[in-house]
This record gives C-alpha cells, structure tokens and sequence, in this order.
C-alpha cells in the first residue's frame, strides 16, 4: 500500500476541509445546544458532491475512491460528526447498496437524487427489542398479490425524520428463523402508514436527526424488493462492512478535533508561570493522542485500499472501526483532561467531542460484536 495521497486524493482532502471549516465548524456548537442540524447543510453536501462520491458517475455519482470517500468522511468528523453521519448513512449505507444491489430502474430511480441531495436515505435495520441480534428482527412484509404489505417498528434510526427512502429490512418468511428469512425494499418516506417520531435527549451527536420508525401495514410494490428475496441480511451485511470504514475514519476526524484543541488550548492557558504545554504530563496527554490519531488513520486507510483492490476486507474494517471508535474515547476524554474545568463546559469543543464519540462504540456494530467478528475470523470458530 503507497501511502502517498495521489494529487486528485490531495484535492479531495483540501476540498472537504475547506467545506467543513466553512459550512460545519463554525455552526457546530450551536447545532448540538438546539439538537438540530440546518438542514441546508444536505444540498451542500450534494453541491460538492460529497454524497455521491465512489457511486459511477453515469447514476448521477461524483466517482472517486474510497480513500477520497475516507478522507471526506474524516474531515466532516472533525467538524461535527452529526454532519458526517448524514454522509454515512445516506450515501454509505443506502446510495453505496443500492448501486451493488439494485435492479436498473431503482439505480435509475434513486441514486441520482441521492447523490445530488435532492433526497436523502435511511437503514431502516435496528428495531426496539433487537440492536446486535439483527437477525431476530420482527418487523414483517407480507405478500399480496403484486405487493408486500409492511409491519414492525424501527429505533435509532439516523436521518430518519429527514429521508425520503427506508431502506428497510424485514421478515418476509416467518416459518424461516434467524437471517434467512429477511428480505431489504426500498420503502419511500412519505407512504402512507408510516409514520416517524425524532428521538431527543441523545448523550451525543444532538444535531442528527434520529428516529423511531413505525409501519403499520405500508403497501410497497414487489418491485421494492433490493436483492433477492430472502438476501435481506446479507445486503444489510455488505452495507455494514463498509459502513465501518466511514465510521473508523469519523473517528479519525474525532480524534483529529481532540488533538487540535488540545495543541491550541495547551499552548495558551499558562500555570504555574507557563503555558500548560510545557508540562511533561500534559505533553504525555497530548502524545497518547496523537498516536491514537496515526494508527487509527492507518487501519482506516488500509480498508479503503482494500475495498479499492477488490480485496477482502471485511475483518479488516472490524478492526479499524473497533480501534478508531474507542481510540476517539480516550482523545477526546484526554483532550477534556488537558482542558481541565473549561473542558466541562460547551465553550470549548473537549466536551461536545467526548459526548460524539461515545456513541461511535454503540453503533454499526458495538466494540464487542466487532471484537467477536474478529475473534471468529482469527480461530474460524464461530462465537454466535
């Protein structure tokens, strides 16, 4: 693996650094005290092409690498990782499958207006009584005629009161147990009989919008259907496994953020007739950081490379995401302790960064279903 941006990587990175410090940053505090993201932010995003990035260019796509989509991704992360997690989501998690499962028509019908932010996508997967056990999910799409009528219920569901496509998983043969009887559709926001609450009082990622999800007989045609029927789990898989990487390079951008207001704050707060840089513990601090921030960038890139490569990388992004996101605890839990009182307060980013990355260990897989995925590749002993 070169290690070297390409020129073309090196203007990505500019560019999402620019956006961010303009569109993002400055704007970031605010939107976390008012749980709520500008929603202008989307078109944005898709102006810049940001969520199209990696998707072919001939759906409407920006193109790119995964590399490109990683540093982007990072970058959004140290801004405001609500922000970023729009990215990851829509166009990671959604945009990213329909294009590897979709039939023409919906390539045709979706992605462009994903891509270009004139609509926005949800992963319509965790339910109430089933976050780590996504096989045992509950919600049903029953077979009628021509269509499946959908019930069941979804929880923490990012970008869900603002998506105008679910991509929606359920049980469409309930005599089947476990992942085999799941199949994936594509259900547009606005049908009737669904309906969505937004989930305040979130410990992080405040300004995101993240939702409850209730379907209670939605009728979608069988033409909805993404993938073969009775695949459900395995396109939510795929979905997932590269979904890590953009979750791994978020929280390199966390980590990042931490690092830099750490540097800035060490540099000017003086004690003991100094400024607090010069104090070894604080410069221990500080290092525990940075080495934090390196090798949690290098996990993250070696996934895009291999994704690039058409490689397996399935363990891999386990081991980034799982590195990445408890990495983002301890630097920005470092990063509060160089700040020491003013880091408890929301005047300084310290606090806001700690809140945004607890959550990175919960979601898209927690710490220890990674370490088990990981576990289970290493001995080819299955842990479930």
């Amino acid at each position: 693996m070169n290690l070297e941006l390409s020129e073309e990587q090196e203007a990505v990175r500019r560019l999402a650094r620019a956006f961010t410090e303009r569109e993002v940053s400055p704007y970031a505090a605010d939107w976390d005290r008012a749980e709520s993201v500008d929603r202008a932010i989307v078109k944005k995003l898709g102006d810049v092409g940001f969520l199209g990035l990696t998707v072919p260019e001939e759906y409407g796509g920006s193109g790119g690498d995964h590399l490109s989509y990683a540093l982007v991704t990072e970058e959004l992360g140290r801004g405001d990782s609500a922000v970023r997690g729009i990215v990851s989501v829509s166009l990671g998690l959604v945009a990213k499958t329909v294009a590897a499962w979709g039939t023409e028509e919906q390539k045709r019908s979706w992605l462009p207006r994903l891509c270009s932010g004139e609509a926005l996508g949800c992963f319509g997967l965790t339910e109430p009584g089933t976050g780590s056990d996504a096989a045992a999910l509950t919600t049903r799409a029953v077979r009628e005629g021509d269509a499946y009528v959908i019930t069941g219920s979804k929880m923490f569901i990012t970008n869900g009161t603002w998506a105008d496509v679910v991509l929606l998983f359920a049980r469409t043969d309930p005599a089947t147990p476990g992942h085999r009887g799941i199949s994936a559709f594509l259900v547009p926001a606005d049908a009737p009989a669904l309906t969505r609450r937004e989930v305040h009082g979130k410990l992080g990622l405040r300004g995101q919008a993240t939702a409850e999800l209730a379907l209670d007989g939605v009728r979608v045609p069988a033409s909805a259907m993404l993938g073969p029927e009775g695949k459900g789990f395995s396109v939510a898989m795929s979905a997932l496994a590269k979904g890590r990487m953009s979750v791994a390079a978020g929280c390199v951008g966390i980590a990042q953020a931490a690092l830099d207001a750490a540097v800035s704050y060490a540099g000017q707060r003086e004690q003991f007739g100094k400024p607090i840089a010069h104090h070894q513990l604080v410069q221990e601090l500080i290092a525990d950081i940075s080495v934090d921030v390196d090798a949690a960038r290098l996990l993250t890139w070696r996934v895009a490379d291999l994704i690039d490569r058409g490689r397996p990388f399935a363990t891999e992004a386990s081991t980034a995401k799982l590195f990445a996101s408890e990495a983002a605890v301890r630097a920005a839990s470092n990063a509060l302790q160089v700040h020491g009182g003013y880091g408890y307060i929301d005047e300084y980013p310290a606090g806001k960064l700690l809140r945004d990355a607890r959550v990175m260990t919960l979601y898209e897989g927690t710490s220890q279903i990674q370490k088990l995925l990981i576990g289970r590749a290493r001995t080819g002993v299955s842990a479930f």
